[in-house]
């Protein structure tokens, strides 16, 4: 997995905390994690497409969250940036094995295969079950100051304003 995931998923925490109507831009934001500019703006593009950002244009512009954050998966995130596909893909290697069978399903027969799915289904459904709203809340517990310092770094607003609800 890649670093963007870990990128947009600070962002999108960052961005539950902003008050309603005010967009972070991706500028703050990558010098705020002392981060590549454009590479971050990527990022946030996947995000866009994906229906977890709006894009807000202007001199007050930049990235807001499309939608509230409890809506919002720890898998959404990641899809978004890693994209759909499984991480494991079985190659059927067992076919040209000794005694392989062509017509053999090994994705479905194999123990490795069958192994490794069971592994990303467990992720996925465990990634599905975290929001951004609920990892906010978590940071906040044990950082109470988070929130607020974080704001105010990234939109120059104090962060205890209305709480973000789309």
């Amino acid at each position: 997995m890649g670093q963007g995931v870990e990128w947009a998923l600070h962002s999108c925490v960052n961005m539950s905390w902003t008050p309603v109507g005010e967009a972070v831009s991706s500028v703050r934001l990558a010098a705020f994690y002392k981060l590549p500019a454009a590479y971050l703006n990527k990022q946030l593009q996947a995000l866009v497409r994906a229906g977890i950002l709006a894009s807000v244009s202007g001199p007050r512009g930049g990235f807001q969250l499309a939608r509230r954050a409890d809506r919002i998966s720890v898998l959404d995130v990641v899809l978004a940036i890693e994209g759909k596909d499984d991480a494991f893909r079985c190659g059927g290697i067992l076919k040209d094995a000794p005694d392989g069978a062509m017509e053999a399903d090994y994705a479905r027969s194999c123990l490795i295969s069958q192994t490794m799915r069971h592994a990303e289904v467990t992720w996925r459904t465990e990634l599905s079950r975290q929001t951004i709203a609920g990892i906010a809340q978590s940071i906040e517990r044990r950082f109470p100051d988070a929130r607020e310092e974080t704001v105010r770094q990234l939109t120059g607003v104090r962060g205890r304003q209305e709480a973000r609800t789309i």
